[in-house]
């Protein structure tokens, strides 16, 4: 069987070097994409290479940003300009192959093995990749080129930026052997230490462990920890993935034990992710609450909707509830709504709606208001002068850069893989 060609690319610190290209005068300096200065709440959405020398990384507290890094520029995020180039890419990377799978706004895996024929082998691929980015963007791009995502996404990291790493096939193992296990997919801190007691600092020494050893100790997710540390890694790469989950959050520029605060709050935001919907077609179940209080401590609260909704009322109705019950004047820090669980059209065609045909019509008219006039264009009276970000706007744009920043990504992967996740930071995803 002929082994697959699989590439990883990823832009090398997408916002920042964005930003570098478009203001000659930010070249060569220290860049910091998230804010706009270092005494801003919130966190480093990407930092420039030349910041990361001072240890600025993204999802830290620009605050402790500007501490490590006091010549640095804060720049506020543009997410429409960055989901711009986003598109940009991802259409180069579709003449290679139709099997792109996007994993963030700056990352994707290829399949390229059926084009080799025309493009060359994978290497050849990578180079033409980069240079098709780089004329065309003027951005640099990392690509890992192996037999399995997993090799790919190691390769692609390690020499960032402008890197081409290439695993031929057969010398997956050897390649991953010497690195830190914090490398490897699956292996969060509680792994990590567990795996401590046994000797295990590199990939190699975890590939050297009996299977049924580990199995023992973590059960089966030991034994898939045991064929990844060898390479192995069968997972395809998907033609790109629905959305699972719609969501926004908001940073209160201070915390607040305000109830009318918070409520607005969360008016801004239902109506935000009814909006997305709609312009998804897609209608949602299930809706989540997501609080941060003062201490960090975060707390996710969800429940279910009898009818699947796209519109503000319900989705707003069901976060209040859920709100009401777990605020005991403590003060809070960060909300989120999200919503999940989508049903489409089709499938609704089971469901007896009982939808206010008024409402429905109302929201239509906003949309195209929206649409034609911009996100600021409409509000509700309850939400003028609340100083929440506009509706169809991110907040603010939360698919931050991670993927840039190995140590802080490899975090985050690991957790998401093996742990269960109580406390998402305040950089996630909003649509995931």
């Amino acid at each position: 069987m002929t082994a697959r060609t699989i590439l990883h690319v990823d832009l090398d610190a997408f916002f920042a070097a964005v930003e570098q290209r478009d203001r000659p005068e930010l070249r060569g300096k220290p860049v910091i994409v998230g804010g706009g200065g270092p005494n801003d709440r919130g966190v480093v959405s990407t930092a420039s290479y030349e910041a990361r020398k001072f240890g600025v990384h993204s999802a830290m507290p620009l605050r402790t940003a500007g501490r490590l890094c006091p010549q640095g520029i804060f720049v506020p995020v543009d997410g429409r300009k960055y989901q711009e180039e986003s598109r940009r890419v991802m259409a180069i990377l579709n003449r290679f192959t139709p099997q792109v799978q996007p994993v963030s706004i700056d990352e994707a895996f290829l399949d390229v093995t059926a084009s080799r024929a025309l493009f060359g082998d994978g290497e050849a691929i990578g180079r033409l990749i980069k240079s098709a980015v780089h004329d065309e963007t003027g951005l640099t791009i990392s690509v890992g080129v192996a037999t399995t995502k997993l090799v790919a996404k190691v390769a692609s990291d390690l020499r960032k930026p402008d890197g081409l790493v290439v695993v031929p096939p057969g010398e997956e193992a050897a390649f991953l052997a010497p690195l830190p296990i914090s490398r490897l997919w699956g292996v969060g801190e509680k792994t990590a230490t567990a795996l401590g007691e046994y000797g295990v600092r590199t990939i190699g020494d975890l590939a050297s462990l009996p299977s049924d050893a580990l199995e023992r100790r973590l059960g089966k997710h030991g034994a898939s920890l045991v064929e990844r540390a060898h390479g192995i890694d069968p997972d395809p790469v998907a033609g790109g993935e629905a959305a699972k989950s719609i969501g926004h959050e908001h940073t209160f520029d201070r915390d607040t034990a305000d109830r009318d605060v918070l409520e607005r709050t969360l008016l801004g935001m239902a109506d935000g992710v009814a909006g997305r919907l709609r312009s998804s077609g897609l209608r949602a179940v299930t809706i989540t609450l997501k609080l941060r209080d003062s201490g960090f401590h975060t707390i996710t609260r969800q429940t279910s909707l009898e009818v699947p909704a796209d519109l503000t009322e319900p989705i707003f109705e069901a976060a209040l509830t859920l709100l009401r019950r777990e605020l005991h004047g403590q003060r809070i820090r960060l909300v989120g709504v999200t919503a999940s669980n989508f049903r489409d059209r089709e499938q609704l065609a089971m469901f007896d709606r009982q939808e206010d045909p008024r409402r429905v019509a109302a929201a239509a008219a906003l949309d195209r208001i929206r649409g034609k006039y911009g996100s600021h264009a409409v509000t509700r009276a309850r939400l003028v002068r609340s100083a929440l970000p506009a509706p169809f706007e991110r907040d603010p744009m939360k698919p931050v850069d991670v993927a840039d920043d190995e140590p802080d990504a490899a975090r985050r992967r690991e957790r998401r893989d093996t742990e269960p996740v109580t406390d998402l930071d305040e950089d996630t995803f909003d649509v995931t």
